[in-house]
């Protein structure tokens, strides 16, 4: 049988899915990237073919900040085309605004019927990125997850840098005046939504669909947020964070 591999290699972390001939989803994987994405590559290969499922004249494609780092995949393509094959996939639209909060970068992609047609990044600050509410948990002593739900018990606070040291800097500054963890989880929070609202604003939100992919996009309460502030629904889906590799693997079964 044949199967087809996407290998998505992000900053921080590493997705794989395996799509029968049906381009059904039959495995996915989770990994953190580690140091060297070429370890990591072999990692997968070999995690993969320890459960029967080997890489060895089966189609890949990889993609992700660490896409040319894997020696036997077919082809590298850019993580903008896989996010949007994987989400219109995910979600069954072919019209979508996709908000992808990576661990280094956030990215924005409008897909028409199906293609690419603009795309948005975030400059080089991690600034509204998965990378930033790591460290302000960190900061906080709590898992990114739990800073989510302290947030959604605060308010009333905020953090004016939109550079990731100072606005750490101003963390501290606000624990050390004694501000409640709640208070400054959603200041953090709030942080992220504001950064992504100002990236958005060339985007036409309001006539078409709009989902939220990356690691964040199983927080429930930054979910919420980030709609109220765009005014618009935001489609999640437990398979969000998986969207570029699922691209990757669609695009291995279109490989000739």
């Amino acid at each position: 049988m044949r199967y087809y591999f996407g290998i998505d290699i992000g900053s921080t972390c590493a997705k794989t899915v395996v799509m029968n001939e049906d381009l059904e989803i039959i495995h996915r994987m989770l990994q953190p990237t580690g140091w060297s994405s070429v370890d990591t590559a072999n990692e997968i290969r070999d995690k993969l073919s320890r459960q029967g499922l080997d890489i060895e004249g089966q189609r890949v494609v990889a993609t992700g900040y660490g896409r040319v780092s894997v020696p036997y995949a077919d082809k590298c393509i850019t993580e903008i085309t896989c996010h949007g094959k994987g989400a219109c996939y995910i979600h069954g639209q072919k019209d979508l605004v996709i908000i992808d909060i990576g661990g280094q970068d956030t990215k924005l992609i409008s897909v028409s019927g199906g293609m690419v047609n603009d795309f948005m990044m975030n400059d080089k600050c991690s600034a509204g990125t998965g990378r930033f509410l790591e460290i302000m948990a960190n900061t906080l002593s709590v898992r990114p997850e739990e800073l989510c739900e302290l947030a959604s018990h605060g308010g009333n606070t905020t953090i004016s840098s939109m550079c990731t040291v100072f606005a750490e800097s101003e963390v501290i500054s606000l624990i050390g005046r004694g501000e409640s963890r709640e208070n400054i989880a959603y200041a953090v929070v709030d942080s992220i939504v504001q950064k992504v609202a100002s990236q958005s604003s060339k985007f036409q939100l309001k006539d078409t669909h709009v989902c939220l992919t990356g690691g964040l996009c199983t927080f429930p309460y930054l979910c919420g947020c980030l709609s109220d502030k765009l005014g618009v629904p935001i489609l999640t889906h437990e398979d969000g964070r998986y969207a570029g590799a699922i691209g990757a693997a669609l695009s291995a079964a279109s490989l000739k």
